[in-house]
């Protein structure tokens, strides 16, 4: 772990180069400005939303190490906006003396959900039960896999997999058997089912010194298995909060995290807290910081990494909710009308990432701060209603 830096010596990063163009690197935006950081961007699309707000962009696959040698030439550190890298394919550079924050031990981790599971149960926290294959065995041990787990049962692809893709509920041999072809026998998890009663998450911060900044938890409700709305804070008992905060200071310190991490898992009907996955980075369950927040997930982000103080994460309202935008099967046309009824609504902030629509894509989001005594599942109903009418 780094030293901690006197305060009174200016921070030396002063340019940061993120890999990844999409929403999440877009909205480190403002926050960049506010602490004066310059934002160099490695993403393959120019019409990517970050490339708006960079300050140079280097038009490569995320993947492509010779580009990220070219990024790391222009800047002080690097960080990430997703965590499908080629962490073996960067080593070198550390090696020359790159900064990844996170580090790339770290990135590598998260990259197989067998390997974050087996991470929660060496430090002993709490993990569903789960067995693994490592892809290609034949249906016979699948399924005598299964069985030690038992059905209902979730199965995960352990690459590659995020927002849903790659992750099947199936309640017998049959849809196990079918849903494995499906994955083409690639390595899977095959997790218990977990009859949760709320879906939580909590961002949290650490810096170079080990400095903490935790936010509260929110409660996550998926549709489809895709995050649909956020509520922060959670509405639960203060006994759960605090598991929750406990649990992700043991996390990103058993980590030796640089940056922000979420933190995902479910409230079991006895208030038992599992974990379900990790994210080394901003998260759909802290965009509500930009608006709702001290200081957002996405300064906190850069305010970490650059070794500047953290700040803080007080909530700024009562309450607050976040709304998902999915792309709808619908025309562009569609698409423009609902959003302008979005941006009508009194006191709410919209968020169009400027991508190009096509179903479920996420193309953006809605935050409304609220008072104690709001009801904050009718704001979300109407936002809903708005966007995604007849779907709702």
């Amino acid at each position: 772990m780094g030293q901690a830096r006197d305060d009174n010596t200016p921070p030396t990063v002063q340019r940061v180069g993120v890999i990844g163009g999409g929403q999440l690197a877009w909205m480190m935006g403002p926050g960049a400005k506010s602490l004066g950081l310059e934002l160099v961007i490695q993403t393959p699309d120019p019409e990517d939303p970050a490339v708006a707000i960079a300050q140079h962009t280097i038009l490569a696959p995320i993947t492509d190490v010779d580009a990220t040698a070219v990024l790391a030439s222009q800047c002080d550190v690097i960080t990430f906006e997703n965590e499908f890298i080629d962490c073996a394919g960067l080593q070198p550079l550390v090696k020359q003396g790159t900064m990844f924050r996170p580090g790339l031990e770290l990135m590598a981790l998260v990259l197989d959900k067998l390997h974050q599971r087996q991470f929660f149960q060496q430090m002993g926290l709490p993990n569903p039960r789960y067995v693994f294959l490592d892809g290609g065995e034949a249906p016979e041990v699948l399924l005598a896999k299964a069985e030690t787990v038992g059905f209902p049962l979730v199965m995960k692809t352990r690459r590659l997999g995020y927002d849903g893709y790659g992750t099947f509920v199936v309640a017998d041999r049959s849809q196990l058997t079918a849903a494995w072809q499906t994955s083409g026998r690639a390595p899977v998890l095959l997790e218990e089912f977990v009859p949760f009663k709320q879906e939580l998450a909590i961002v949290v911060a650490r810096s170079v010194s080990g400095e903490l900044a935790l936010y509260p938890a929110v409660e996550t409700q998926q549709v489809n298995q895709i995050c649909r709305r956020v509520v922060a804070p959670a509405p639960v008992s203060p006994a759960v909060m605090d598991r929750m905060a406990t649990l992700a200071r043991t996390l990103v310190n058993g980590l030796d995290l640089v940056g922000v991490m979420a933190i995902e898992c479910f409230l079991t009907e006895d208030d038992q807290v599992l974990i379900n996955e990790i994210a080394p980075r901003t998260h759909n369950s802290g965009h509500y910081s930009l608006d709702a927040c001290v200081t957002s997930q996405f300064e906190q982000q850069l305010r970490a990494i650059s070794d500047r103080p953290l700040g803080p994460t007080d909530l700024t309202c009562d309450q607050a909710v976040m709304v998902n935008l999915l792309g709808l099967d619908a025309s562009d046309a569609t698409h423009q009308e609902r959003l302008a009824n979005l941006k009508a609504i009194p006191q709410a902030q919209v968020y169009w990432y400027g991508k190009s629509p096509r179903p479920g894509r996420k193309l953006g989001h809605v935050t409304q701060c609220l008072r104690a005594d709001a009801d904050s599942a009718r704001v979300a109903a109407t936002i809903e209603r708005l966007w995604y009418g007849a779907e709702t």
